[in-house]
């Protein structure tokens, strides 16, 4: 493992983190998106159902675990212990336009004929669009909690990390993966105007509003 894979668990770790602080010491989960969340257990769960039958090392199995573990349980708030502030009203992206094409992406472009091949490149071009339906809901009311910023910032310097460490096993190890390059590029893309914002408005001590 390279520093920047390093940095970009760490930053993806720390997204969660913040998400979970922000619905536990608010009790309250307004503002974020119930389809986004959802989305992510199905990327965790379809991409590490190989933590059953390969091992690689302990620091791997822990974070497949708490991957999954802590996104099931923000559904779980999300859906049960603090339903009253959730509102679907304004979380209204059709999944089915971001699940089917990344079915049918992951049964043309896949590395072996396996299951779990299959899963693995299904979960890496739904990872790079299941915050469509968060950055959706931020389109509609035009505006975030500061924390809320901050954990799609976390989430988006992890993914951005992900880059300089494609390109650091290039020329390393000789290491290419074009289907994880692609998607990543695509979700990475995806984050530029919260970015902007973010940097320009949030980062000054000023709230998140999008531009009328």
């Amino acid at each position: 493992m390279n520093l920047f894979r390093l940095l970009g668990d760490l930053s993806h770790l720390a997204s969660i983190l913040i998400l979970l602080h922000k619905i536990q010491t608010s009790r309250s989960c307004r503002g974020i998106s119930f389809k986004t969340q959802a989305l992510y257990v199905a990327v965790f769960v379809s991409r590490y159902l190989d933590l059953f039958f390969r091992y690689i090392s302990l620091y791997n199995t822990a974070m497949k675990i708490f991957f999954i573990g802590s996104s099931c349980y923000i559904l779980y708030l999300m859906k049960y212990r603090y339903r009253p502030t959730n509102d679907p009203s304004i979380d209204t992206f059709r999944l089915e336009y971001l699940i089917g094409p990344c079915v049918i992406l992951a049964l043309i472009f896949h590395y072996q004929w396996q299951v779990s091949e299959v899963l693995w490149s299904f979960s890496i071009f739904l990872e790079s669009v299941a915050i469509l339906p968060q950055l959706f809901m931020l389109q509609r009311t035009g505006e975030a909690e500061t924390i809320t910023t901050h954990y799609l910032a976390a989430l988006g310097v992890y993914r951005a990390l992900y880059i300089p460490n494609w390109i650091y096993r290039y020329f390393s190890e000789g290491v290419v993966d074009p289907i994880a390059i692609i998607a990543g590029i695509v979700q990475t893309g995806l984050y530029l105007d919260f970015f902007y914002v973010y940097f320009t408005k949030v980062l000054q001590g000023q709230k998140f509003e999008l531009p009328a």
